[in-house]
């Protein structure tokens, strides 16, 4: 049963062509109020943005609050990586501590303490040097044969070697690479954190530590810390948006000329996108929504739809202008069939985004939100806005002495480009059947192909690459990128000393821990670890806790080993009984501070770190996490880098797989609503599906043939390809049901094609290398975003023209008695006229 729609789009006929001054007032007095947004717009960077009301990212901020005392609020720290051919020679240890004594000479890097293997070996050398003044004159005085004696005698000290690269050489003294650490303990009103935004503290003296480093030393002593990576996340996002939004400027400017071909159409093309861009960010900024890495691809999407709507606004106003029509009548004609469209277009292209919300990222939640709403404006300003601008300019275009180049549509019946675009009619003539289920066949086997696609997160993913390009170093400034150094020194620092250990994982434990049974619980459960594990012997998994602190120190010391002896029932050394006595003991100890690390004031939880295995993957890291904290009769929980890592890899494949099962089945529902409501023809929506299905599906393939995962960036890659992808088949779908209501089936789908199909060229060439342009971004993987978006886009430009004509053809043998006759007119309530041979019975019954 379809609605009397058409008293809506009479109204907004009535106000573009009779009131165009007062409609353009009015989106100009909007722009305004949306520019005030602009000013309150924050930025969000980093991997934490992703881990919020995550339950192992929880757990490891309880435990960063409760044990760790370096990421208590106003203290932070500082790593000094130095490389030379061997760190520790005297020349270079000297290095390394004028290094230390550069920063903590300065007040305004807050000093609290610092450490290196210089240290040890200076204090080696002459255990009264306890000043880094003093430990400097000590190595001064000191001959190469001591420094390498003293090198020696530190060789099992793990204080030392910890420090130091895994190449550390006993005999011959050297290594390549060591790490000092500065720990900063900073006041009240600068505040602390060592967290990952741009303006953290811990940025600015750490960006100062460099240069103080720079300028007093020779060696070759890199700063690195939170504070520098919170820095560069900041940097790359605006690097990326230096470089991408001026070409993407310029192709589209370039691209919309060709379009356009005409100065006027051309300047109202692009401040209707430019508008689109106003209001979506000022929305941002009045809503207090951060801008985040995954946002730097809103402004193209924006664009992708705007050019969109232009091009086909444009070229159906001329199509008409050619018939013979005044400015009037033929925009009237225009709009009547172009915001129908337009409305069906955002409908479905705003399903696609808001389905991100059912994400449990909150960053990608937020894209969904503003791309969604973006678009909302999008269909505003092109569908309104534009047109009424464009009548206002074309009745006083003869009065202006600016040129017009050509008022032509693109793609007529009998040029050469018509001819091109009417190969699907061509295939949809002689065998539509055969196309659809080659069609069919192709997607199953993509899809089938594409899970394979792996699924990724890391930091690098934020991060810029090791190299950036040449062609981008050779850009002029201010578009030239900065110089990047943090993957660099994580690939380095990952070589040289993790390359043959294995990494850890933690199980953070909540419950009294003054119950007898509360240390027998935390040994039993390192029994038998998983494969992942460092197994320590006797089938058990190598692990630091409160455990092995109590352990260590009844060895060394004799008082405390009898106390607990007495309290341990079954002599395994874990105490069973008066644990608070001796917690308290252990806290009045020399490795009481350690002791805090692992067990909390309140002797209410306890983290405990397990060693995992140089060859366990993440995932397998995380199960063996898992399989421990299922352990423990109380709440136990995986935590640690590598778990929540591997969590956010989890849910950002289970956030593309969801939010394309949302978008899929409520456009489904949404075309099948819309197309029985305005035109009486449910089973219409499903014929429009048949494009984007293959789309999809060919875009979930080619991410595996690209070797592209999913990542913090392409999740929402599939939704995303519904959304626009949609835009395409609606556009033929409701140009085709305009045609057909005047002539019959062949001569309709030849006129949908060529009318439709030059608009739509013009819009995937100028969207598709406009999206496409992210590739120049200095984030990889926001170029694997892009290239992937502009792929969807040829992608569902390419169904809707070959596949589409053949789905149409089959729908219309179902539901329509004689393809040799036109459908007829609809009357004035929206129903079919009497002498249609469709109605709303044979479509509500139809198969299709």
């Amino acid at each position: 049963m379809a609605v009397d729609y058409q008293r809506f789009v009479d109204w907004a006929d009535d106000n573009i062509v009779n009131r165009p001054k007062k409609v353009m007032l009015a989106f100009v007095l909007v722009t305004l109020v949306f520019s005030v947004g602009l000013g309150n717009v924050s930025t969000e960077s980093g991997t934490q943005q992703f881990a919020e009301d995550i339950p192992a990212a929880d757990a490891l901020e309880r435990i960063e609050n409760e044990f760790l005392p370096v990421f208590e609020s106003g203290t932070g720290s500082t790593q000094l990586v130095q490389r030379n051919a061997n760190v520790l020679s005297k020349q270079s240890m000297l290095a390394m501590l004028r290094a230390q004594e550069a920063l903590e000479d300065r007040d305004d890097m807050y000093v609290s303490d610092t450490s290196s293997a210089a240290t040890v070996i200076a204090q080696t050398i002459d255990p009264e040097a306890t000043t880094l003044e003093e430990q400097i004159v000590a190595l001064e005085r000191a001959t190469p044969t001591e420094v390498r004696q003293a090198v020696r005698e530190n060789a099992d000290n793990p204080r030392f070697t910890g420090t130091l690269s895994n190449d550390f050489n006993r005999k011959a003294a050297s290594a390549s690479a060591t790490i000092g650490v500065v720990t900063h303990d900073l006041p009240q009103d600068v505040g602390g954190g060592t967290g990952q935004s741009g303006d953290s503290p811990m940025t600015s003296i750490q960006i100062d530590a460099q240069r103080i480093i720079d300028a007093e030393l020779s060696a070759d002593i890199t700063v690195f810390g939170s504070g520098i990576i919170a820095d560069e996340f900041g940097t790359v996002i605006t690097d990326s948006l230096l470089i991408v939004t001026p070409a993407a400027v310029l192709l589209i400017v370039g691209f919309l000329i060709v379009a356009y071909r005409d100065l006027l159409d051309l300047i109202l093309g692009v401040v209707s996108l430019l508008m689109a861009v106003v209001w979506t960010f000022g929305f941002l900024g009045l809503a207090g929504i951060p801008f985040n890495q995954i946002m730097i691809s809103v402004p193209p999407l924006l664009l992708a739809v705007g050019i969109d709507f232009g091009i086909h606004a444009i070229n159906r106003y001329r199509e008409d202008r050619a018939t013979g029509l005044d400015v009037d009548s033929a925009m009237r004609v225009a709009t009547d069939q172009l915001l129908v469209a337009f409305f069906i277009v955002t409908g479905t292209t705003v399903i696609g985004f808001l389905s991100n919300l059912a994400s449990d990222l909150p960053p990608i939640r937020d894209f969904g939100i503003v791309a969604g709403v973006g678009i909302t404006f999008t269909f505003l300003i092109f569908g309104i806005f534009l047109p009424a601008a464009k009548v206002w300019l074309d009745r006083r275009r003869d009065g202006w002495p600016i040129p017009t180049f050509s008022q032509s549509p693109l793609g007529r019946e009998g040029s050469s480009l018509g001819r091109v675009l009417s190969v699907g009619v061509f295939l949809a003539r002689k065998a539509p059947v055969v196309v659809i289920v080659l069609g069919l066949l192709f997607s199953a086997g993509a899809a089938g192909y594409a899970t394979g696609v792996d699924t990724s997160f890391s930091q690098e993913d934020f991060l810029p690459p090791e190299e950036v390009s040449p062609f981008l170093k050779s850009l002029p400034e201010p578009f030239a990128p900065s110089d990047y150094g943090v993957v660099a020194t994580l690939n380095f620092l990952e070589d040289k000393f993790t390359r043959t250990q294995g990494g850890s994982v933690t199980v953070y434990v909540e419950g009294r821990m003054e119950n007898d049974a509360a240390l027998e619980r935390i040994y039993r459960a390192g029994e038998n670890p998983p494969e992942a594990l460092v197994d320590a012997g006797d089938r058990r998994a190598e692990s630091t806790s409160i455990v092995t602190i109590i352990q260590d120190y009844a060895d060394r010391d004799p008082e405390f080993a009898e106390l607990v002896e007495r309290n341990d029932r079954n002599d395994n050394g874990v105490p069973d009984d008066n644990l608070a006595t001796i917690y308290r003991e252990l806290e009045r100890s020399p490795v009481g501070d350690r002791a805090s690390e692992y067990l909390a004031d309140d002797h209410r939880s306890v983290r405990i770190v397990y060693s995992t295995t140089a060859d366990a993957s993440d995932d397998e890291a995380t199960a063996a996490a898992r399989e421990i904290a299922d352990r423990f009769r109380t709440d136990a929980t995986a935590t640690g880098n590598t778990v929540v890592f591997q969590q956010v890899s989890d849910l950002i494949f289970e956030s593309a797989i969801t939010s394309l099962s949302i978008a899929l089945s409520a456009t489904v529902l949404f075309l099948v609503f819309v197309y029985w409501v305005l035109e009486g023809l449910p089973s219409l929506g499903i014929a429009n599906l048949v494009p984007i299905v293959v789309a999809v599906a060919a875009v979930a393939g080619t991410m595996r043939v690209l070797g592209i995962s999913f990542n913090a960036f392409t999740a929402t890659i599939l939704s995303l390809t519904i959304g626009l992808g949609i835009d395409y088949s609606v556009h033929v779908v409701h140009r085709f049901i305009d045609e057909r209501r005047e002539r019959p089936l062949v001569e309709a789908l030849e006129r949908t094609v060529i009318g439709t199909g030059g608009a739509l060229l013009g819009s995937m060439a100028t969207t598709a290398f406009g999206i496409g342009v992210l590739v120049l971004a200095v984030l990889s993987v926001l170029g694997q975003f892009g290239i992937l978006t502009a792929i969807s886009i040829v992608y569902s430009f390419l169904a809707s023209l070959l596949v589409l004509p053949s789905a149409l053809v089959a729908w219309d043998r179902v539901v329509n008695g004689d393809p040799t006759t036109a459908m007829g007119p609809r009357d004035a309530g929206g129903e079919a006229a009497a002498d249609e041979p469709l109605d709303g019975t044979n479509v509500d019954g139809g198969s299709v």
